[in-house]
């Protein structure tokens, strides 16, 4: 439940409120506001009993209950938008947001090339990922901490924020060295030891749905993270299995709007795992600024043909330039539509 209190409650007030909830077995999680203090409550108890006790205290202005299964990540938890500041980039605020680089770092000029080129067509963050899970133990594993310091190195030249895979728990704080976001891939997604381990890394992450995973199930993998400490998640759609074949993955597009309408966390689309054909990416990452995606993260790779993984869903640099020219009018669309989205909520 959300507990808001009055307009400027004491320190003592609050930590009466506080003492109230835990003695029905309750845990108070987080506190926010300035003048307005609210206070988001979860776990198992004898939530009317406490609903009823709480809402009766003078100091309380109201309670509402959280009906959600996902509590933090839940609209009612928080009717505005989460907006991630990576560097000068803010993820889910008024800037639509390109991720791209290559899947897998190879090697410094492989790295350090797609990074230039991407940033001169208009990417904010590169991806790549260090750390690879292949379907084949037999199959190229990434090359590990000399993968991230090539990032590094990658970043320092161009000023693009970084986005790497994390594989496993025991790895977070290398990664978190070395990245600005850490990506959860699909395979991961139900990784409940890894999602503890990233609510206390204090970096933003981006969670991918899984191949066979609900709407739902992503979000509570999502609030496995937001309970453990980090509020900020960045969701993914990058495609689901299905019975169709004629692509990798099935995009489940409407998924986005869906997202938006249940939660306030930044949603990104990635059209390459989604397809898994560079002829399709251009076409669907349209698709994904017109049905309001905050972003992107696109397979890029100098040379495509000669990539170690997923050659054949990675643009080369020209068609990345050349797909960033057609989306120009529609993210204009696209952030006309957000100014009037957040001219409405100012307004209500």
């Amino acid at each position: 439940m959300i507990i808001s209190m009055k307009l400027h409650a004491t320190p003592q007030e609050i930590a009466e409120v506080r003492k109230k909830v835990e003695e029905f077995g309750y845990k108070v999680h987080s506190i926010e506001g300035e003048e307005r203090v609210v206070i988001a409550v979860v776990g198992v108890g004898d939530v009317t009993a406490c609903l009823e006790s709480v809402e009766a205290m003078p100091q309380v202005e109201n309670v509402v209950r959280i009906t959600a299964p996902y509590k933090f990540v839940s609209k009612e938890f928080r009717q505005g938008r989460t907006r991630i500041r990576v560097g000068g980039v803010e993820i889910g605020g008024d800037e639509f947001v390109v991720m791209a680089g290559p899947c897998s770092v190879e090697s410094e000029e492989q790295i350090m090339r797609a990074a230039e080129g991407v940033a001169q067509a208009g990417a904010k963050i590169l991806r790549g990922g260090a750390f690879k899970p292949r379907t084949s133990p037999y199959d190229f594993q990434g090359m590990e901490e000399e993968g991230l310091k090539l990032l590094r190195k990658a970043k320092q030249a161009t000023g693009l924020a970084i986005i790497t895979e994390i594989m496993g728990d025991r790895d977070v704080n290398l990664v978190a060295e070395y990245a600005d976001i850490l990506q959860v891939g699909a395979r991961n997604m139900q990784n409940f030891v890894l999602l503890k381990a990233l609510g206390k890394c204090g970096k933003p992450i981006l969670l991918k749905r899984g191949m066979s995973s609900t709407v739902k199930e992503l979000l509570m993998s999502a609030e496995y993270i937001v309970a453990h400490g980090n509020p900020e998640v960045i969701l993914c759609e990058r495609g689901i299995r299905t019975f169709e074949t004629v692509t990798r993955n099935t995009c489940d597009i409407a998924a986005i709007p869906a997202l938006q309408e249940l939660t306030h966390l930044p949603i990104v689309l990635d059209p390459s795992h989604a397809t898994g054909k560079r002829s399709l990416v251009p076409a669907l990452s349209r698709a994904g600024v017109a049905i309001g995606a905050d972003g992107l993260i696109v397979e890029v790779h100098p040379a495509p043909e000669k990539a170690v993984s997923d050659g054949a869903q990675s643009l080369d640099i020209p068609q990345f330039q050349r797909m960033m020219q057609e989306l120009k009018p529609y993210i204009q669309l696209w952030q006309e539509s957000r100014k009037k989205e957040v001219a409405a909520a100012a307004g209500r």
